[in-house]
């Protein structure tokens, strides 16, 4: 059941905006009181009930879309970044990203359609999958870019919100450029989707062999960042809102070093692909039953977590040949 908007103190309101035909039901957008206009964390999906949804849930408070300053995007997911350029064409608002976030931005918006499936096919080859696999473009229609950033904010940055002071800290690792925000004069932060209360964020490695990245590390990394802080209230872009964000950051934490178990498990002195491995190890649907999507997501999560396993010394390549294959150091 979707929450309604809601006061909560101090010049901030949550309004959550609906992502159509998506198990996590809605996107919690958050916004801030300022002198000069308020300034939103986050903007929700591109669809027409979610513009109603944020149009409305703002009004309910006495905002008029038309007055927003600007919109700080936690990350470039759609369920984040897709109504950011509507608030900008509708108030003349900038869009503020992490430079990382950004450049994937602009890259998405300069390859098209044709260049970013021939990206896919030529990565899922190189997993191992099957020929049939991505004989069909993936399920569902395919979603447009969000908006370019008028402006990019990095680690340490204080937002442009006056009169207050929201602090920026990145927390790479859902994607390159997340970031965290850290409300100082209301001792509140805002997680984005880097620590929710109940799931854990998708951590994929995409193209699944991508050189001289580790997004794992990377978020389990800054899990432990923003665990040393002391906020009181964690208010994430997902669920419900919080308190004990050191106690959660360590579960979350405590899982994916399970999951790393797991797949150093299934690796052995015999070669395995990356997608003969994602289909060996547990999901919340039998490997049989994914659709070709959820299989992709699978892959990037297993390639994330294998190439933390690579990091640590456990996991090595055997060889080049394509497909890739892996076996224990």
């Amino acid at each position: 059941m979707q929450p309604e908007p809601e006061d909560l103190g101090g010049g901030l309101w949550s309004v959550p905006v609906p992502i159509p035909d998506n198990p996590l039901a809605y996107t919690l957008v958050y916004a801030l009181e300022s002198p000069r206009g308020p300034v939103l964390i986050d903007a929700g999906w591109q669809h027409e009930d979610a513009w109603s949804a944020l149009h409305g849930g703002l009004a309910a408070f006495g905002i008029d879309v038309a007055d927003v300053r600007g919109v700080v995007v936690t990350h470039y997911h759609p369920d984040h970044a897709g109504l950011a350029g509507r608030v900008r064409e509708a108030s003349g608002a900038w869009i503020a990203m992490h430079p990382a976030d950004a450049g994937i931005v602009k890259l998405f918006r300069s390859a098209g359609q044709g260049g970013r499936r021939e990206f896919e096919l030529t990565a899922l080859r190189r997993a191992g999958a099957a020929e049939s696999e991505p004989a069909d473009r993936a399920d569902g229609p395919r979603v447009s870019p969000p908006a370019l950033p008028d402006r990019e904010v990095s680690d340490g940055d204080l937002v442009d919100l006056p009169g207050r002071r929201l602090r920026v800290i990145w927390t790479p690792g859902h994607s390159p450029g997340h970031i965290c925000l850290h409300l100082e004069d209301g001792d509140r932060i805002f997680t984005g989707d880097h620590v929710l209360p109940r799931i854990t964020p998708h951590i994929g490695l995409y193209p699944y062999d991508f050189p001289d990245v580790d997004p794992l590390s990377d978020f389990l990394g800054s899990l432990d960042k923003v665990s040393a802080m002391s906020a009181d209230e964690v208010l994430p872009a997902h669920q419900y809102r919080f308190n004990g964000l050191a106690g959660r950051a360590r579960e979350i934490i405590d899982h994916h070093e399970e999951r790393l178990a797991e797949v150093a498990a299934l690796l052995s002195a015999r070669p395995i692909t990356l997608w003969d491995l994602t289909a060996g190890l547990t999901w919340r649907h039998p490997w049989a039953d994914m659709s070709r999507q959820s299989r992709r997501m699978a892959a990037a999560e297993a390639a994330a977590h294998l190439r933390t396993l690579e990091t640590r010394g456990i996991a090595r390549r055997d060889g080049t040949d394509d497909p890739l294959r892996y076996v224990l150091r």
